[in-house]
């Protein structure tokens, strides 16, 4: 994965991803291994360990391998970051809209 300024650059790249996003969906029940990740995709495993490798660089999932199973779990601090980010746009846009909403309103009230 390219090392972005920004850790949201990151975890919105990986996010933007299918199959990446269908790991996550997986992970979200518990952890499970490469393998049972991979089964559900129709690609050769090295292009799949790709989403892997760029789901682990962004911090979204830790692996640790034990024996020859490689297991991959959710790192839920990212999510937590994910979380605050989108919390505060919220709170900006909804402040937005109701300016946008008072200055529709008085406008109204002149042409009356």
């Amino acid at each position: 994965m390219e090392q972005y300024s920004d850790p949201l650059d990151g975890i919105f790249q990986a996010l933007a991803d299918p199959t990446r996003r269908a790991v996550l969906a997986r992970l979200g029940s518990g952890p499970a291994s490469i393998s049972d990740l991979a089964g559900p995709f129709d690609m050769a495993l090295p292009s799949f360990m790709k989403h892997i490798h760029f789901l682990e660089g962004s911090g979204l999932i830790r692996t640790e391998k034990q024996g020859r199973v490689r297991t991959c779990t959710i790192d839920k601090n990212r999510f937590a970051a994910i979380e605050a980010w989108m919390s505060a746009q919220r709170l900006l846009w909804e402040g937005r809209n109701d300016r946008l909403e008072h200055f529709v309103m008085a406008a109204q009230n002149k042409e009356k």
